[in-house]
Order: C-alpha cells, then structure tokens, then sequence
C-alpha cells in the first residue's frame, strides 16, 4: 500500500495535524511525519517531497499557518497529489492560511480543507489512496456506511424524545 505523508512547518501545528494520523492509523494506512518548514527548511523541504514518490508516498498532506506557503511549495515540487491543511495560528483565525492555500496559480493545485480541518484531510488522503486499494476502499465504503447509521439514529432518537430533551442529553 502506498504511504500518506503529513508535513508540517511547526511543532505548534501537530495538534492539529495529529487527527489526520488518527484517521490514517484507523483506516492502517502506513504514514510518516514530518517538521519542515518552506521557509526555514526549504531545501529539506523539497528533497522530502522529490523523493516521496519513490520512497512509496502515495499522498501529502500540509499544513501550514499563517503565510501558509508549505503546501504549495511542496506541490510545486512533486506530482504526488497534496492536500493542505490552513492551521489557526495567527490573530486572523486561519484565514490568513486558507486564503494563501486555496489561492494557488493555475497548474499547481492543492487539494483544501477548512482551517483546522486535518481529519478531513486524513480522509481525502484514505479516498485517493483507495482508488487503487480495494481493500482501502470497502474500508472507507464502511465508514461511510457507520456514519450514516449514526445520522439515521440521532434523527430517530430526535423524533422520539423531542428537541429540548435531546439538547440536555447533548450538554
């Protein structure tokens, strides 16, 4: 099976980060991660990135706050699919980082998720990565699968109690 990469320009943005991992753990896709900074690193940065397909990378996703340049500079330097994660690190709340990711120029695209929104990019990794993974993809069928189930049941819970107790169950 083909690896995820999760790449990070700082220690302060792997709490957000880590529920990427916990979705890749949980679907026992293999992945590394990495601190290396598009400004500070930069040629570590994009030897990683150079050598990731042949390393076994399938996927990178990124995460970046601030000036968030770390996705796209990773996906300018790779044809590996990149998914950058804008980080809420400055006094802007992460628009600062989404607009810098989402604003890449034409024929360098970053896949992007909401600010903090690292466990959706773990699974948009897990998606790309089953288009070639069976197994993967009945993984992820039946995730899917539970959600709805989980849905289903809130919604009977809801008509059968009525909102206001179903809102002092939620507290």
């Amino acid at each position: 099976m083909l690896k995820a990469a999760i790449v990070m320009g700082s220690d302060s943005d792997l709490g957000v980060l880590s529920a990427a991992a916990k979705i890749l753990e949980q679907f026992k896709v293999p992945f590394e991660i990495k601190i290396l900074s598009a400004h500070r690193t930069t040629e570590a940065a994009l030897a990683f990135v150079a050598a990731a397909e042949e390393k076994g990378f399938g996927v990178v996703i990124a995460g970046a706050g601030g000036a968030a340049h770390l996705p796209g500079v990773l996906a300018a330097a790779t044809l590996l699919p990149v998914i950058g994660v804008p980080v809420n690190a400055t006094p802007l709340g992460g628009l600062d980082a989404l607009l810098s990711i989402v604003q890449m120029p034409a024929g360098i695209p970053v896949a992007t998720v909401a600010v903090n929104g690292a466990k959706n990019a773990g699974l948009l990794a897990v998606q790309i990565l089953a288009v070639k993974e069976p197994k993967l993809r009945a993984a992820f069928k039946v995730y899917r699968a539970g959600m709805k189930r989980e849905v289903l049941a809130k919604n009977a819970r809801l008509g059968r109690i009525g909102y206001k107790k179903y809102l002092d169950g939620i507290k």
